[in-house]
């Protein structure tokens, strides 16, 4: 069956935007395709710097006929009526027309019309030049004398389709001053000589002969591949950094790594500083001694062309700059060093929060209070915490963190050391940002943990105070990253700590608590089960949810949940029929049979060893405790009739039934437990 080979070659599209662009490019190609009518086998989507790709196999050459039916009128209906549908349905007679019958409204017309399918080449004809004008980028330029809209201005487009047997026809359509083809063009310096392409196959292998990587997944091993044979050449290793590989992979279509270098004398600076410059001014890729793990004076880097001089003026280029992007950062390092950080605090006045909350000075003196009130409750040292809370925001007034926002907290670190501050308070103000997403390290001296917490809670009840909270998918303070840092500070160090904070944003944690439980596996009804709108120990709310799931995986668990259920329905019918609640106080002088009674005095003893464990944050004993009630459950359930003749009876039983509901309330609302 044909394919289609749709090339849009333009001129350079920014790194960032090309993987998703190519990706909704197949997106719109493949779903204007469905809605057309036409089907599709496979569909496949590459990015260069310079193009979007997007090939299609197995496409029918036309779309299916259709019939489409047309009611019209009654059959007894005047003569005026019909003959309008015969005009609308494009009939000449009313014998071409079918008769239906309808059970209630009777017998009726029906025209019958066939509409052949329509050719697939008209079809994308049609398609293809839409796509294009509504494809959407962040910021388009409008370009041409059709002022269209895409991300750089376009120079050609290759639009072709047909069989692998047959010569495949070109798609004409038109975009601006640009006439589709079945053209191509190679690398920019190396091969721009416009070549023809008319298949995928012939097409791909045209543009490898003309120096250019279509797939950007094969770029990325390549440069990572050659990178790191030149590095262990040297008996170095790369410094990893996806980011920077998917980056440098969308500028460059025939990638060529080269290695060079910089004066050992500006290892002495910080090695994220090192990595920063490097990368964020060169996009290139920093090296590590293979036996010390220390930064070397070496960097690699990936220019776009294989230079006829081996790479000299571009490797030189390069280390040329480095070197004074260096210089520079040597320059501003060894001026901060000269200002502590402690006169640097009262200039936080100057360095505005939020408009609507002070400035980082007013910020530092909640931290101090905040972060020592932590401390004192997790067992921190509450000078340290003190000390690391009132440092934590000097190095924002630094030079170097002026020049690189990305290292705050982390400057600010090894100033601190550098000025004879402890190294428990340097790693607190190193690490109080964090953890900064899902994957990010997670704190664990305690001083840090303090500062960290406070510095998140501080965030959030800050805005919820002036009701900047999150809504759908607006989170512009990235309010819902400081309470996923509050919760994995909590769970991962192992913190019992009651959260003091308003309703709402308490509610808000535990929206994003459910949210993480879930994500680790958690059945949805369990987290519900265990959380009330008081619930503010988030370690608590964790370690029922974990020794609840563990339970209900075993028989026992299992049996216990039923029982729960058999009760409590028994008990919502009673308590719906007399519109009230039993409180679960049990007479015990009208418990006569052996099992009720067995079943009360096991609730009573279970009730006071749950309450006890629970005090004791022993939660899977706490459930452990529950699962001793199985038998006696089941016991009860098959001997005793709950609903006696005997009124006093029936109620006694219910109650026993009530407190036994309140018992497994004290560790999870069962109620909420799906399965």
């Amino acid at each position: 069956m044909p394919e289609l080979l749709f090339e849009i070659f333009c001129e350079e599209i920014p790194a960032r935007l090309q993987r998703a662009a190519a990706q909704n490019l197949k997106k719109a190609v493949t779903g204007a395709l469905i809605e057309s009518g036409l089907t599709y086998g496979s569909a496949a989507a590459f990015v260069t710097p310079r193009r979007l790709v997007v090939s299609v196999g197995d496409i029918p050459s036309s779309s299916p006929d259709k019939k489409e039916e047309r009611k019209g009128p009654k059959t007894s209906a005047p003569e005026q009526a019909i003959a309008g549908f015969l005009r609308g349905a494009g009939l000449s007679s009313i014998d071409e027309a079918q008769i239906k019958t309808d059970p209630k409204k009777g017998d009726f017309y029906v025209a019958v019309t066939e509409k052949k399918g329509e050719l697939a080449s008209k079809i994308l004809a049609r398609i293809l030049p839409e796509i294009i004008r509504g494809f959407s980028w962040g910021k388009p330029m409008k370009w041409g004398a059709e002022k269209t809209n895409w991300v750089r201005p376009i120079r050609s487009i290759l639009a072709s389709f047909g069989t692998a047997n047959e010569d495949p026809e070109l798609i004409e359509f038109e975009i601006g001053d640009i006439k589709s083809s079945q053209i191509s063009f190679g690398h920019r310096f190396l091969a721009p000589a416009p070549f023809v392409a008319k298949r995928f196959d012939d097409y791909a292998q045209g543009l490898e002969a003309a120096k250019v990587v279509l797939d950007q997944d094969r770029r990325i091993e390549i440069i990572k591949t050659d990178a790191q044979n030149l590095a262990f050449a040297q008996g170095l290793e790369l410094v990893t950094d996806p980011g920077l590989l998917e980056e440098v992979s969308g500028l460059v279509e025939w990638p060529v790594v080269m290695m060079g270098n910089f004066a050992e004398e500006f290892l002495q600076l910080p090695q994220e500083t090192i990595i920063g410059t490097i990368k964020n001014h060169q996009k290139c890729f920093c090296l590590r001694d293979s036996s010390t793990g220390k930064l070397a004076s070496k960097f690699i880097m990936v220019a776009n062309i294989k230079a006829s001089d081996g790479g000299k003026v571009i490797t030189g280029g390069n280390e040329r700059v480095i070197g004074a992007r260096l210089s520079d950062a040597m320059f501003f390092y060894q001026n901060d060093l000269a200002t502590p950080l402690v006169d640097l605090v009262e200039k936080l006045d100057k360095v505005v929060f939020h408009k609507k909350l002070g400035t980082q000075r007013q910020r530092v003196e909640r931290l101090v209070t905040m972060a020592q009130d932590i401390a004192m409750k997790i067992g921190a040292d509450a000078n340290d915490t003190k000390r690391a809370a009132l440092l934590a925001k000097s190095d924002l007034l630094t030079q170097m963190v002026n020049e690189f926002p990305e290292l705050q907290g982390l400057m600010g670190s090894y100033y601190a050391l550098a000025q004879g501050e402890k190294p428990e308070i340097a790693d607190a103000i190193k690490n109080h940002y964090k953890p900064v997403g899902p994957s990010d390290i997670v704190p664990d001296h305690p001083v840090s943990i303090a500062l960290a917490m406070a510095d998140k809670l501080d965030i959030l009840s800050s805005f919820w105070a002036i009701n900047e909270k999150p809504t759908g998918s607006r989170d512009p303070f990235a309010l819902r990253r400081a309470a996923l840092g509050v919760i994995r500070l909590l769970l991962e160090n192992n913190i019992s700590f009651k959260l003091q904070v308003e309703p709402d944003l308490l509610k808000f944690f535990h929206d994003r608590l459910k949210v993480s439980l879930r994500d680790q596996g958690a059945d949805h009804g369990l987290v519900d089960a265990v959380i009330d709108e008081n619930s503010s120990d988030l370690l608590e709310i964790s370690n029922r949810v974990n020794a609840l799931s563990a339970l209900l995986k075993t028989d026992e668990g299992q049996s216990l949940l039923s029982g729960y259920r058999r009760g409590t329905n028994i008990l919502g019918a009673e308590e719906k029929k007399s519109q009230a609640s039993f409180s679960g106080e049990v007479e015990k002088i009208l418990l006569s049979k052996e099992e009720e009674i067995e079943l009360a005095e096991a609730i009573e003893t279970t009730n006071e060893k749950t309450a006890s464990l629970i005090n004791k944050n022993q939660y899977g004993e706490a459930v452990l405790a529950l699962a001793s009630l199985r038998a006696p459950i089941d016991a009860f359930f098959e001997h005793v009739m709950v609903n006696d003749e005997d009124r006093n009876i029936r109620k006694n039983r219910l109650n026993l039934l009530a407190k036994l509901r309140n018992t497994m309330h004290l560790v999870a609302d069962f109620s909420k437990i799906s399965g």
